[in-house]
């Protein structure tokens, strides 16, 4: 895996870890989902400014990316911890019966959108009159089967996305998914237009993303490494977003010579404009926050969605034990 970083000279990790408080620093391995960008910032930021070594951890950032599953590198013991999509990832761990865990959500909402040509439509209710929905494979398995069943869609809408903008820029009465922070970027540039942007999660799909997951042996075992880790992530992402992040994009541009600035800047402009990182219940318990109520909220529209059984015990899937401390509010500045 390119460029993958380091905050020190790293020995190699021995597992289990060392359960003697961190009285020494603890190497670990965090694997993203994708490429390095914005969206990662946070941990990024905790390597740059030394906040994970500050409570004992040494962590390199391992880089996600099409030919790389990191999550699978968790299962083997090689990834302690590991960036997951949404809620539905660790729903689908339980389902499977593997013991992954979600400790912390970096994202309070999923940032997937529907992206369509200007004045296409009045509302996101209003997107079920277009006349075809640009939607990955991926997409069908998640938030299309609740758009379908919360909003009316058809089946009959779908076109398979190819991650190209081209059907979309041709055709004003279609839509097409996207991330937050890419298509629509990518839509201005190749288009010439600033298109409209709807936000699935402010329209009620209610997955928490970007979570922290490890495994539940790790939590048995090591719950002062799981600590720090979600206490370290917690602080990068106040500091990333509402401080000075020029240290962690310099370290993402390392890891992804693709990305630009201007491309950073627009993804961290529309995380903080749309509440992605901190709203609802990070105002008072932190970014990184989980609860039981939305996480049962979510779990039931799934079910409603016919995505998950209702019989999972989708409980096993996450905990609220490391999180909801109100760790790094301190760091954010007054409004």
């Amino acid at each position: 895996m390119r460029n993958a970083l380091k905050t020190t000279v790293l020995t190699a990790l021995a597992v289990p870890f060392a359960s003697a408080a961190l009285a020494q620093n603890v190497a670990v391995k965090f694997g993203t989902n994708w490429v390095a960008q914005a969206e990662h910032g946070g941990y990024y930021q905790a390597v740059a400014d030394g906040t994970y070594a500050a409570c004992g951890l040494d962590v390199t950032i391992m880089p996600g990316g099409p030919q790389v599953n990191n999550r699978a590198l968790m299962l083997t013991g090689e990834v302690q911890f590991n960036m997951g999509g949404s809620t539905l990832d660790v729903f689908s761990s339980a389902q499977e019966g593997v013991p992954v865990v979600a400790v912390s959500a970096a994202f309070q909402k999923d940032p997937q959108v529907i992206v369509t040509h200007p004045g296409a439509a009045a509302s996101f209710a209003d997107l079920a009159k277009l006349d075809k929905l640009l939607i990955s494979d991926g997409g069908v398995l998640t938030f299309w089967a609740w758009m379908m069943k919360a909003y009316g869609f058809k089946p009959e809408q779908r076109e398979v996305y190819t991650f190209s903008a081209a059907p979309l820029l041709a055709n004003k009465t279609w839509g097409m998914q996207g991330y937050l922070s890419s298509e629509p970027f990518a839509v201005e540039k190749e288009g010439g237009f600033k298109p409209d942007v709807w936000l699935i999660a402010d329209a009620g799909y209610t997955a928490y993303s970007t979570t922290v997951e490890t495994m539940a042996d790790t939590i048995a075992n090591s719950p002062e490494v799981v600590q720090c880790f979600v206490d370290g992530s917690a602080k990068g992402w106040y500091n990333y977003i509402y401080n000075d992040n020029s240290a962690a994009n310099a370290m993402i541009k390392a890891d992804n010579p693709d990305m630009t600035d201007e491309a950073i800047t627009y993804a961290v402009e529309s995380m903080k404009a749309n509440g992605i990182v901190d709203s609802g219940d990070t105002l008072t318990m932190g970014i990184g926050a989980m609860t039981d109520e939305k996480m049962a909220d979510f779990f039931q529209k799934m079910v409603d969605a016919g995505v998950v059984p209702a019989d999972l015990d989708y409980k096993a899937a996450y905990t609220t034990q490391f999180v909801n401390k109100g760790v790094g509010l301190d760091l954010k500045p007054a409004q």
